[in-house]
């Protein structure tokens, strides 16, 4: 049984990588992995009469859905696939989203069966019990993928920071160079440039914050 698989460029181009944005992510994954247990075990349950598990187990399906496919193809601000390792593990060597895919029209499948009380039941729910094992690995797989993502764009932006922050200080380094010479040339000029030499200290003083608060958003950088 195998569904169809998504195309590979449903990512959203006007989505904004963030570290809001990563958190979601990886939670909207890890959520993955407990709505798919929550469907097998209420599957289960609806085999043997259970009332209301046959429901549960469907919108826990329905939810299940609705995330994988966020991940793929995005909505609400949420990117979808937005880099090639997410492209190999979701449609590269891992699979990740033929196999989920699979075991959703499973699923769909054994619950059809159950409330029908077919005869292909019983074997439909032993071979999505089954494929529970499997599939947990590849949504802890796929989970991984996004957190190390995570990881490194929080050190791309470290980076950027930190760089910025450097350009920041070379420039005030510069301005209380202008503003040393600005000094000297005050003073020469006597009285005539005194209200210029009040423009040069003030400005010593405005690059020395800078200096400070660069020092600070570094630490801070450093720090996270």
């Amino acid at each position: 049984m195998h569904a169809e698989t998504l195309p590979l460029s449903t990512a959203q181009p006007e989505a904004k990588l963030s570290g809001d944005v990563f958190g979601a992510l990886i939670n909207l994954s890890g959520r993955r992995r407990f709505t798919s247990q929550r469907v097998v075990l209420y599957s289960v349950l609806a085999s043997l009469g259970h009332e209301g598990a046959d429901q549960t187990a469907r919108d826990t399906l329905a939810a299940f859905k609705d995330a994988h496919s966020t991940l793929v193809q995005g909505k609400a601000g949420l990117p979808g696939i937005f880099c090639q390792q997410l492209r190999d593990a979701y449609f590269g060597t891992m699979r990740g989203d033929p196999v989920i895919r699979d075991f959703i029209a499973l699923a769909e499948s054994t619950l059809d069966a159950i409330a029908t009380t077919s005869r292909r039941a019983p074997g439909l729910l032993d071979e999505l019990v089954r494929s529970a094992t499997p599939l947990l690995s590849v949504l802890n797989a796929l989970t991984l993928v996004y957190e190390e993502q995570s990881k490194r764009h929080a050190l791309q932006q470290r980076r950027q920071m930190q760089e910025l922050m450097g350009d920041i200080k070379t420039i005030a380094r510069e301005a209380r160079m202008v503003a040393f010479n600005a000094q000297i040339v005050a003073a020469r000029a006597g009285p005539v440039g005194k209200e210029f030499a009040v423009v040069a200290s003030t400005m010593t003083n405005i690059t020395g914050e800078i200096d400070a608060l660069v020092q600070t958003a570094l630490e801070g950088s450093l720090a996270y």
